[in-house]
């Protein structure tokens, strides 16, 4: 009396292996592989039992039920972690639209004329890089491209003076501690940039380009730890530069800097090639030309 079950149940097993193979082309798992294979194991599982001695017909019947009911439960468990995941990428594909959307326009808020849009723009942009790692280094690259804007420092522009002192603070605030060993780098190109009060003190940068920038007033760098090449070919330092303690690791470029005003690097490290050539220094802790190791 179990026969029939038997070979009923294994054709459609066989049957169901085909589908399966079939449908897996497609990277989809096929409803009607698992309606056969759940057909199958009923079939061999009931008649298995059938076969034994004094087979109770009831009992077979309940636990090929059993098996087969475990094979649909399987499925609809796989179709909902299915539904789940299709669910997830579509919000996150929808969260990502709109902070690509908040971006764009924030970048184009700094062409404001309001300086107070400008900072707001500032914080938006800075917002989005703290909450996405992805937007870090594309903001910096923003908030540097605003300060190599032309400006001049003596203008007495107060309004473009707190924009720009906003940029610079939220470049300090979105760079990692360099107490952090793990911390991922990232570049700031503040090529011809006219800077005043700018710190990036105890942070991590990775290649530092300051050609031809000017630095007014005071300006911090000390205990940074400059991962990449650190350039300021032909940069102008009219106040005092805080560079003490700073691990340069990569090429110090120093060649045309020119420091009217007090430079500090006692106790900072080189580990790359340093270039010195036409430097002039006022005042300086250390001999500036003594490091130089490329002439």
């Amino acid at each position: 009396m179990g026969l029939p079950f038997l070979i009923t149940g294994a054709v459609l097993i066989a049957a169901s292996l085909v589908v399966f193979a079939l449908s897996a082309r497609r990277y989809r798992l096929s409803w009607r592989g698992t309606v056969l294979l759940a057909a199958g194991l009923f079939g061999l599982v009931t008649g298995w039992l059938l076969l034994e001695p004094n087979a109770n017909r009831g009992e077979a019947l309940k636990t090929g039920g059993l098996a087969a009911g475990s094979v649909v439960a399987l499925y609809a468990l796989w179709l909902n972690d299915r539904r789940r995941r299709t669910d997830e990428a579509r919000h996150e594909h929808d969260r990502e639209r709109v902070s690509d959307e908040r971006f764009a326009r924030a970048v184009e808020l700094l062409g404001d004329d309001a300086d107070q849009v400008r900072v707001g723009a500032m914080h938006a942009l800075a917002g989005l890089a703290r909450v996405e790692d992805r937007y870090v280094q594309t903001v910096l690259e923003i908030l540097c491209s605003y300060l190599r804007r032309p400006f001049d420092h003596l203008s007495g522009d107060e309004h473009e003076k707190v924009v720009r002192s906003t940029a610079q603070r939220l470049i300090r605030d979105l760079l990692p501690l360099a107490s952090d060993a793990d911390a991922r780098p990232h570049h700031l190109d503040l090529t011809g940039a006219q800077l005043a009060y700018f710190d990036i003190s105890e942070r991590v940068v990775g290649t530092l380009t300051m050609r031809f920038t000017t630095l007014h007033d005071s300006n911090s760098m000390w205990g940074c730890r400059i991962t990449g090449s650190a350039w300021f070919t032909g940069a102008r330092s009219l106040g005092i530069l805080h560079a003490h303690d700073t691990a340069f690791l990569g090429k110090a470029w120093f060649s045309g800097f020119i420091a009217t005003g007090p430079v500090r690097l006692a106790r900072s490290t080189f580990a790359g090639p340093v270039k010195t050539t036409g430097a002039e220094v006022a005042e300086c802790d250390v001999d500036l030309h003594a490091l130089d190791t490329v002439g």
